[in-house]
């Protein structure tokens, strides 16, 4: 379908794809201005800045939900909220599958010059992440008690992890699964500006919030409580906005969330599930490798899984910098990949891939040289800032390895190959870093969790780059 696609587009000229104004004038659209026609390197960085800028302040306020559940001096209290987070990014897993797969094929359909379609698999996409997110919440809900222990709950962490799962997983998965899916439509049709100022937006308030609910609202004894309330009416609060940017922009987009425009074509709606699923499974496997290392790791005892917990989150700033890359450049490569133009999709990954691994080697000098200091900032307690700061040191070798892995995976989606992506997702978790992580635990330790990663990545990056290899020479020949 998609080199018949690419076949009739052939005989079109881009240059024809133009869209009405409220004056009644043809202009160019926005997308096509930012994927087809602005000079690559500012066209990454229009794209990518305020995604990196978003996904920053998504983890920065991550990182205030530590850090002001340290201050309380509980590590227990840290380990229970440490749990929840790869149960809270399964969320996060489930809008990808919906909506990096949707926004993905709006960008191809955009490159193809099917504006129509594009706006079916708009409404489409934001329907389908309100059901999915609908069914996970219940899903927690039902499942809480034996999903905390699953995850390594003790005596002493299962109370907090439930009052925060149930305030970010179960009432919030509907806002937060929505207002990524939303986010990533919004980068489909070029204006990852609004996209990145509503979820800037989201993590500044939650940070605004959280002193307010966990020190003056609530209790003393009631910080994790507080902290979920903050998170989840700042994810309420983001999705609004989107909602309000994309009925704003609905007469001159793609863009649109209503019903009566029809459904997809059959073929598209197995596109859009297709070209997610990599994504999605992507960071499932992620979130079950963090469940893992936290359950291998809480036999050592709560205070080295406290310790991890951070570790987990403070390791995650050069990594979301790399995943605002990755998603930011996702509808140009998409884009110009269905316009045939390779050169453009080329030097768009060889750009945004220097980028990721520039930042890269700058957190791999700053976490060496800080280590005890980043884990002083979330608590304050001796003997897990001794472990913390050994496990951060060795933890964050992985830092390119882990963004070059997950760029081919975004690249290969881009492109419409999501069986390849999702085969290099399965290699990297399931296949390698998981089976590792019992492996070098039972050689080495606790220590022997922690360098797993490294390991792991290394292999799997051998393999990504001799599948990218393959795919651009298929690209020359087809």
């Amino acid at each position: 379908m998609a080199n018949k696609a690419n076949g009739s587009f052939r005989g079109r000229t881009l240059r024809s794809n133009i869209i009405m104004s409220n004056t009644g004038k043809d202009t160019i659209s926005r997308d096509e201005r930012i994927f087809r026609d602005m000079p690559v390197k500012k066209a990454v960085l229009t794209m990518a800045l305020p995604t990196v800028a978003g996904q920053l302040i998504v983890l920065f306020y991550n990182l205030a939900d530590t850090f002001f559940i340290g201050r309380t001096g509980n590590p227990y209290m840290v380990a229970g909220a440490s749990l929840i987070l790869p149960v809270f990014n399964i969320a996060g897993a489930l809008a990808a599958v919906v909506g990096l797969g949707g926004g993905t094929l709006i960008s191809r359909l955009l490159g193809q010059n099917d504006r129509e379609e594009a706006s079916r698999v708009s409404s489409f996409t934001f329907y389908a992440a309100a059901l999915t997110a609908l069914c996970w919440g219940v899903i927690v809900l039902v499942f809480m008690d034996r999903i905390l222990h699953l995850l390594g709950a003790s005596a002493n962490t299962f109370p907090y992890a439930r009052q925060y799962a149930l305030c970010v997983v179960v009432a919030g998965a509907v806002p937060t699964i929505l207002q990524l899916t939303c986010a990533q439509l919004l980068r489909a049709a070029g204006f990852s500006g609004q996209a990145g100022f509503g979820v800037s937006m989201g993590g500044i308030l939650n940070v605004i919030l959280d002193p307010l609910f966990m020190f003056v609202l609530l209790p003393k004894g009631n910080e994790i409580l507080g902290a979920g309330i903050a998170t989840l009416l700042s994810n309420v609060a983001t999705l609004v906005y989107f909602l309000i940017v994309i009925h704003s922009v609905r007469r001159k987009t793609v863009l649109s969330l209503s019903p009566g425009r029809g459904l997809p074509q059959k073929g598209h709606i197995r596109e859009l599930f297709v070209g997610g699923l990599p994504g999605g499974t992507s960071n499932l496997l992620f979130d079950l490798s963090q469940i893992m290392i936290n359950k291998l790791m809480s036999g050592y005892g709560d205070i080295p899984l406290a310790a991890i917990g951070i570790i987990l989150k403070a390791e995650r700033i050069p990594l979301n910098t790399g995943v605002g890359i990755c998603q930011g450049i996702i509808p140009i490569i998409a884009y110009n990949y269905a316009a045939r133009n390779k050169k453009r999709m080329l030097d768009t990954i060889w750009f945004s891939r220097l980028c990721g691994l520039a930042v890269a080697a700058v957190s791999i000098a700053l976490y060496e040289l800080f280590a005890v200091q980043i884990m002083q900032m979330f608590i304050a307690d001796p003997e897990t800032v001794r472990i913390g700061a050994g496990f951060l040191r060795a933890r964050c070798l992985a830092t390119p390895f882990m963004f070059m892995a997950f760029h081919l995976v975004f690249s290969f989606t881009a492109m419409g190959e999501g069986k390849v992506a999702l085969f290099l997702a399965v290699v990297r978790q399931l296949v390698l870093y998981i089976p590792l992580l019992f492996l070098m635990g039972r050689l080495f330790g606790m220590y022997g969790l922690v360098w797993a990663q490294l390991t792991g990545d290394v292999i799997t990056d051998i393999v990504s780059y001799a599948c990218f290899r393959y795919k651009m020479k298929q690209f020359d020949s087809a």
